[in-house]
């Protein structure tokens, strides 16, 4: 597509997934907030248009072809095998990591306190989350695809509403950690432990950035617009 003023941030990285690392270098949410158009998302982060479309319109084809032609189920695969199982395993290690440099640098850095708030509330929010997408909404929408039969009228639907909620107050979260730690800038006292925790935050940042644009732009209005197409509603 022609980058236009009115093309959504979801849109954009749904066509071309690099385009992901070009908004999240302007700060600009193309996951929770991604149903804002770029004109509505510049003019409120007082950026100038034309850069940001010039910036988005990269040469060449997307060096990863769009997700939007996979099969639900196989997409859900992907989710689960690539950020699931690096959240399962990265969650316990960083709340370690968080825990620690609050206690040995939290009276010359008070602000950790809240960060050590915020995280373990994410990982509070996260874990039955996303075990209810791998036991019962990702295996429905599976079976829905495979089968052609829907599930009880609105179920998933309502589901999948929950989950998109869930993903705004986690994105919050983040979004207030980056904040708090000055967009993961290391203080001149901070100690190696102190670097890697930050690093480490940021990671699960971009990767939860990816993880949820992938739910809430493709896997989930696919599913929804499947499950319209055997109901006939």
């Amino acid at each position: 597509m022609a980058i236009e003023a009115s093309n959504t941030l979801a849109d954009l990285v749904v066509e071309d997934s690099r385009r992901a690392r070009v908004l999240e270098g302007f700060g600009l949410d193309y996951c929770c907030d991604g149903h804002r158009s770029l004109s509505d998302a510049t003019a409120e982060a007082d950026l100038d248009l034309e850069e940001v479309r010039k910036a988005l319109d990269l040469p060449g084809d997307s060096a990863q072809k769009t997700l939007t032609s996979r099969e639900s189920a196989d997409l859900a695969h992907d989710i689960v095998d690539t950020h699931h199982a690096y959240m399962w395993e990265e969650m316990p290690r960083l709340q370690a990591l968080v825990e620690k440099v609050h206690g040995v640098h939290g009276e010359r850095h008070p602000e950790l306190a809240r960060v050590n708030e915020l995280y373990t509330q994410a990982v509070t929010e996260l874990d039955p989350h996303m075990t209810k997408e791998e036991r019962s909404v990702f295996p429905a929408i599976a079976r829905m695809e495979k089968t052609g039969i829907p599930g009880v009228p609105g179920a998933l639907a309502a589901h999948i509403e929950t989950l998109v909620q869930e993903h705004v107050v986690v994105g919050d979260l983040f979004k207030e950690i980056n904040s708090v730690t000055g967009a993961y800038t290391m203080p001149e006292d901070g100690c190696g432990s102190y670097r890697a925790m930050l690093d480490g935050l940021q990671k699960m940042e971009l990767d939860l950035h990816e993880h949820i644009h992938k739910e809430n732009n493709i896997l989930f209005p696919k599913a929804l617009e499947f499950e319209r197409t055997i109901t006939g509603t």
